[in-house]
């Protein structure tokens, strides 16, 4: 029981990789809430793990800094709410970066901008952000996101540093190719997108996607006070993809 006594925030936790780190934080005995424009989603899961379910549309700043009035301060916040849309950047458009980049990285710094008041009065925080390992070395089909999550990573650095004298740690994680509903949604596109799963799955050196449990693991790691000497480092937890 790592996080008994902390209130936790955990974006995008209707499903996916949000939806294991809310359950593994509950499970360490965290009291999390769970944001998310999937409301029913969010419901189903806070039901399942006894958590308390908000809607949240990460894109509105507006929006985070009243799920923070309503239900905060809070100790823990993870950064999870993402999202992609598969394209070779020459055939994506303006309004398609604009929604990637809302989400992916508008969210985050939106999200850590509504708590970190709470944090810094209380002398305490933990900040994870879900970046990837496309956010390192590229990833092709998804240039915006790629470009959204290397700001991700650049920005927990930033946090890391204007956060340790008020006692805030920020790290970030990078999985590689998780079995999750956003990259398996690639097989709509067909043989194109099972060669690119499969491309993703031969490049790390374990030879298998991972599972969302995976990176949850590392999100209670980094958000316990375990990790309390680790701030500004981003985890590969990608079965070796992102070694240099």
């Amino acid at each position: 029981m790592r996080l008994e006594g902390r209130k936790a925030l955990v974006t995008g936790g209707a499903s996916g990789i949000g939806a294991a780190i809310a359950a593994r934080l509950a499970a360490e005995g965290a009291e999390v809430v769970i944001g998310d424009v999937n409301v029913e989603g969010a419901a189903e899961v806070a039901a399942g793990i006894g958590a308390t379910p908000s809607p949240l549309d990460v894109t509105e700043p507006q929006a985070s800094r009243d799920l923070v009035a309503q239900h905060g301060p809070f100790a823990i916040l993870v950064n999870n709410a993402g999202t992609d849309e598969f394209g070779f950047f020459a055939e994506t458009d303006p309004q398609m970066w604009e929604r990637i980049l809302a989400i992916n990285l508008v969210g985050v710094l939106a999200c850590t901008h509504a708590v970190l008041p709470g944090m810094r009065e209380a002398g305490y925080g933990r900040i994870v952000n879900i970046a990837s390992e496309a956010g390192r070395v590229g990833s092709k089909g998804s240039a915006v996101y790629s470009a959204a999550k290397g700001g991700v990573i650049a920005f927990t650095k930033v946090i890391a540093r204007e956060g340790a004298r008020h006692g805030i740690t920020a790290n970030s994680i990078a999985p590689g190719p998780i079995e999750t509903p956003l990259l398996m949604g690639a097989l709509e596109y067909g043989e194109l997108g099972a060669k690119v799963i499969e491309t993703m799955r031969t490049s790390t050196q374990l030879r298998r996607l991972g599972k969302p449990e995976e990176v949850a693991a590392a999100a209670a790691f980094l958000a316990s006070d375990d990790a309390s000497y680790v701030t500004g480092e981003t985890l590969g937890v990608s079965g070796g993809l992102g070694m240099v």
